[in-house]
């Protein structure tokens, strides 16, 4: 009897041991929303990014929480003029590629797959897309749409092609010519060595190359050919650009020499799986699984996280306060991070007429015309409908600062001197009351505001919209709708929601890459969703930049040498914005983090967002 009971203690024991730490070898995190797509040409959100930067890897990584500090990853060096793998003139990058990695296939890291990666991203790219950030600087154009027809001396990308899509014929040696003395000579092997050649001194080059860039991770060039990616042929490269998002060669798996390898994307399921790399040319991660599981109720969140279902998450400001001073029950909270973001309420100013969210479509006090937000009274009557402190300190916590534009803090060109949108309801009334020749004030309008769901903050920025807007005039009929995160993607996209809330973490620590993204509707991601009455406004001579358009002033700013001069360009273009209420920036917040004690070993960079890194992470007591 007496060894029963000691057999039964030990087993006990045992019991508890494991209990202690729920799913012992699994990390399990709570997102918001799936990816919209595992191509790096592609992918450019965090749930994507996410997914990519852990089962495939970049050239070089940030050091630590250093944001312009970089140590080798694929490459056993880092550029630098010192070590002579970057020119004086900055316009040739040279990295040795390290030997002995292996993808997830069993196949070899060579430098020809990484000749392939950035050549295949570019021919593939998609408009909107990420791969502008190495496009720029290697061909001095942000996207083949526009360097393509200057190549071969056509107006438009559209010229090149008959009406069913395929090129004429008469432009094919042009369309050869233009990957074999632009493209091909940008990026170059030369026995275990690539170099990268570039058009334009590009400050933030490294930033673009550096580990949590989703868009330079290195694929496999034989792999991605058997998937029907481009199979490395000068001729015919068009018929795999800008393809439709669903249709690239990645779209649901993808893999690279990471430390996690991609299980399954179950979209039924709304989870993503993937398993330790046990041939990681490292040691292999301490946790042998992930699971990305998408969770849009806080409730329902809240409830697998406290019973430890889930590891880690990132949880609304407006929650935090519910998890606060848990230590005890083993919940971790970290608040008050640095960032380098916005996020701005983005109007736009050509919605699609098929869009089901803005009524009849037209001004007579059941809709809104398509043009709505051309009209610069209704964009500052918005700007002023908003309750900027209220949202920061009630919703936000008080964990966020109120940017003047869409450029935050800490980034050159910055200005407190700048004079910020203001809640102002009288400021509001009298612009609505102009707009449309005084007709809006009179007939009123019915609009959906849209936010992806799950997302409670932006649901509850546009909640404020909604009553503030209810206040002004009873007639101005606002619905605030949820929807799933590819939905609002994808009519994001096809400019049917009226408004959209953008959210940027910079790609890199400069503020070109928030100018340009917001506001030059040539290049920018975000202007480029704003519709042709922005493009058109974009383009426009400014008497405030000179008789230059926004556009080409944006650009002046990017190739300036002088930093103070810069600085103010930056400065200028911001009091433009908030004059002119391009959109309505909402606030610069602060990140945060939530976590289990058993799971050991979290940190982050700047850049990395709301994203994680699993293979520094460990599940112990």
């Amino acid at each position: 009897m007496k060894k029963i009971l000691v057999v039964l203690f030990v087993l006990s024991a045992l019991v508890f041991s494991f209990a202690a730490i729920p799913n012992p070898d699994t990390i399990i995190k709570r997102e918001i929303g799936e990816p919209e797509t595992l191509d790096p040409a592609y992918a450019y959100d965090t749930a994507s990014g996410e997914v990519i930067f852990n089962i495939a890897e970049n050239l070089v990584a940030y050091d630590g929480e250093a944001l312009n500090k970089f140590v080798p990853m694929l490459s056993t060096v880092v550029p630098t003029v010192e070590n002579g793998y970057l020119s004086e003139d900055g316009l040739t990058y040279t990295f040795v590629i390290r030997e002995g990695v292996k993808f997830h296939n069993g196949n070899d890291l060579t430098p020809e797959d990484v000749e392939y990666s950035f050549e295949r991203n570019m021919l593939a790219s998609q408009f909107g897309g990420p791969t502008w950030m190495y496009l720029e600087p290697l061909t001095g154009y942000q996207y083949l749409e526009q360097s393509v027809p200057e190549f071969i001396g056509v107006g438009e990308w559209s010229d090149l092609f008959n009406e069913d899509g395929t090129l004429k014929e008469e432009y094919r040696d042009d369309m050869i010519a233009f990957y074999e003395e632009v493209i091909d000579p940008a990026v170059e092997v030369n026995g275990q060595e690539v170099t990268f050649n570039l058009q334009i001194p590009y400050g933030p080059f490294l930033n673009v190359l550096a580990h949590f860039s989703a868009w330079s991770v290195i694929i496999d060039k034989d792999w991605s050919i058997e998937q029907g990616a481009w199979d490395g042929n000068p001729d015919g490269w068009w018929k795999w650009h800008n393809l439709r998002t669903e249709d690239a060669a990645f779209y649901d798996y993808l893999i690279g020499t990471g430390p996690y390898e991609l299980v399954e994307w179950d979209r039924t399921q709304q989870q993503v799986r993937l398993k330790r790399n046990d041939n990681y040319w490292r040691e292999p991660a301490p946790v042998e699984n992930v699971v990305l599981t998408s969770i849009t109720e806080w409730p329902t969140a809240k409830t697998a996280f406290e019973a430890g279902d889930v590891d880690i998450m990132t949880p609304d400001q407006q929650y935090m306060s519910q998890l606060r001073g848990r230590e005890d029950e083993g919940i971790i909270v970290v608040e008050g991070l640095t960032t380098l973001s916005t996020d701005v309420i983005g109007f736009i100013w050509a919605i699609n007429p098929d869009s089901k969210y803005i009524g009849s479509g037209r001004l007579d006090g059941n809709g809104i015309p398509t043009n709505f937000f051309a009209d610069e009274n209704v964009r500052k009557g918005f700007q002023h409908a908003f309750s900027y402190s209220a949202y920061i300190e009630n919703v936000l916590e008080g964990q966020a600062i109120q940017p003047a534009s869409a450029l935050p803090q800490g980034l050159l060109g910055y200005s407190d001197d700048i004079d910020k949108p203001s809640f102002d309801l009288n400021a509001a009334t009298n612009y609505f009351r102009r707009a449309f020749n005084g007709q809006l004030w009179n007939r009123g309008f019915k609009m959906t505001l849209v936010y992806n769901s799950g997302n409670d903050s932006r649901q509850a920025a546009m909640e404020i919209l909604r009553d503030n807007l209810a206040q002004i005039n009873p007639r101005f009929q606002v619905e605030v709708r949820g929807v799933q995160w590819p939905d609002y993607v994808a009519s994001r996209r096809s400019y049917t929601n009226p408004t959209n809330f953008f959210s940027w973490l910079a790609d890199y620590p400069d503020p070109h890459n928030f100018i340009s993204t917001y506001y030059n509707s040539d290049s920018g991601y975000y202007a480029a969703y704003m519709g042709d009455s922005y493009s058109r406004f974009a383009s426009l001579p400014q008497p405030e930049f000179g008789g230059v358009s926004l556009n080409d002033y944006i650009m002046m700013a990017l190739e300036e040498t002088n930093t103070q001069k810069r600085a103010m360009m930056y400065e200028n273009i911001s009091k433009f914005a908030v004059k002119h209420a391009i959109n309505l920036p909402v606030a610069q917040g602060l990140a945060r983090k939530a976590y289990r004690d058993w799971l050991k070993g979290w940190e982050r960079n700047p850049m990395q967002g709301s994203s994680d890194y699993f293979y520094i992470l460990s599940k112990e007591e």
